[in-house]
């Protein structure tokens, strides 16, 4: 009877330790978007292990390091993007993890992957998933849509051999015509689109 009390008491505490992780690992997340939003460069090794590795796609490249990224990521893109706001339309955190996907909202004002600024709003979709060590970030895989995002500044990569080409417009989410989710502050006419939610149910962006 005590072995079994003592077994079942181990479970919570290493769920509460579980959980626990779970919301420090959030936040540090939460605390660096919030800083990008602010166009906080220089200070986000606040949120960053020294060595940690950003992980890009094929036009964007690894970053080894937080300068590295600083210097040859992030201040190319908002030199580029100005005005650029990231916003979640998913969050989930699980322990030492964290995963987001949804889109920034910028102006293009400056060149970027070789095309000159055209001053066209765009939305680019992304994909993120970090890794935390000792309350920072220590690795980060990174997705982003680069198609999408050249086709609407004017070129197609895909020459019109996508597979969406036949209808595709960059006001909808993808070929299937879902549109873009809703800000917070939008109204939606899906009655089953509340908005943005983090895994917890809550109203989430990343304001």
């Amino acid at each position: 009877m005590n072995d079994k009390r003592d077994e079942h008491d181990g479970d919570e505490h290493d769920g509460d330790a579980h959980a626990a992780q779970t919301r420090r690992s959030r936040k540090v997340v939460e605390d660096m978007v919030d800083g990008l939003n602010l166009h906080v460069i220089d200070g986000q090794e606040k949120w960053w292990h020294a060595n940690a590795t950003w992980r890009g796609p094929a036009g964007a490249g690894l970053k080894s390091g937080v300068k590295e990224f600083q210097d040859a990521w992030q201040r190319p893109f908002l030199a580029a993007f100005p005005d650029k706001k990231a916003s979640d339309c998913i969050r989930i955190a699980d322990g030492k993890f964290v995963a987001a996907a949804g889109y920034q909202e910028a102006t293009h004002r400056g060149e970027f992957l070789g095309i000159p600024a055209t001053g066209k709003k765009v939305r680019l979709r992304y994909m993120d998933f970090w890794e935390i060590e000792d309350g920072k970030i220590k690795d980060n895989w990174v997705l982003l849509d680069f198609v999408d995002l050249l086709r609407q500044l004017g070129v197609d990569p895909l020459r019109g051999a996508g597979f969406d080409q036949g209808d595709w417009n960059p006001d909808t989410f993808d070929t299937g015509g879902a549109a873009w989710p809703p800000r917070p502050d939008e109204p939606s006419d899906d009655p089953n689109n509340s908005g943005n939610r983090d895994n917890r149910g809550d109203k989430k962006m990343t304001d």
